[in-house]
């Protein structure tokens, strides 16, 4: 099968989700395969099986954390974004990698960066009690150089807000003042929705 054919049939599987869990073996056995592109949609399927099905791919998980060290920046992302989604489904599956993701927040790629606080929104929303000591990570984020990353960077302090403001208090006047001054107009829509979901305006 060629490289095209076989994206084509992951794209096939992607929408038949009745199929998932019996091919989450297979979709696994395509991280070995020669075409990062392949490689790059097997991650992304797995994750969003994972987040149905946690447990089956719990065999997978630490093959997918083996491309966190990827060189190359489209599978580093695509890792980041399955473990978080494997994460919302069950946190225990992952959490031998959970603290290992902070790195990213520094990453030299915008888009791995966008993926790391995408992944932990998506954990945060079932197991946000392990935030708590890790929200000046994402407090730097609100000031990345990159507008996409400004852009999701209050949406983690949106999803925490709703679970525990508690955690966003200390940075209400951080939010306030972005959502004031930041050139970019989804970043201050973003901002004020953070402040909103924290119960704090």
């Amino acid at each position: 099968m060629t490289e095209a054919e076989l994206y084509k049939e992951l794209g096939i599987l992607t929408k038949d989700k009745d199929r998932w869990k019996e091919a989450i073996p297979y979709v696994s056995s395509l991280l070995s395969h020669d075409s990062v592109k392949i490689q790059a949609k097997a991650l992304w399927l797995l994750g969003e099986m994972g987040l149905v099905y946690p447990q089956p791919v719990q065999d997978a998980v630490p093959t997918i954390a083996s491309f966190l060290d990827s060189q190359e920046p489209l599978l580093r992302e695509r890792a980041i974004n399955a473990l978080g989604r494997i994460g919302r489904g069950s946190y225990s599956v992952i959490e031998p990698y959970w603290t290992g993701l902070f790195r990213f927040a520094s990453d030299g790629e915008p888009k791995v960066r966008l993926a790391f606080i995408w992944a932990s929104e998506n954990i945060a929303a079932n197991t946000p009690g392990i935030y708590g000591d890790y929200m000046p990570v994402f407090e730097k984020l609100l000031h990345d150089a990159d507008d996409k990353v400004r852009m999701e960077a209050p949406e983690i302090f949106r999803v925490l807000g709703k679970r525990r403001p508690e955690f966003v208090r200390p940075y209400l006047e951080r939010l306030q003042s972005i959502a004031e001054t930041d050139p970019n107009r989804v970043v201050r829509i973003h901002c004020l929705g953070a402040i909103k979901a924290a119960g704090l305006k």
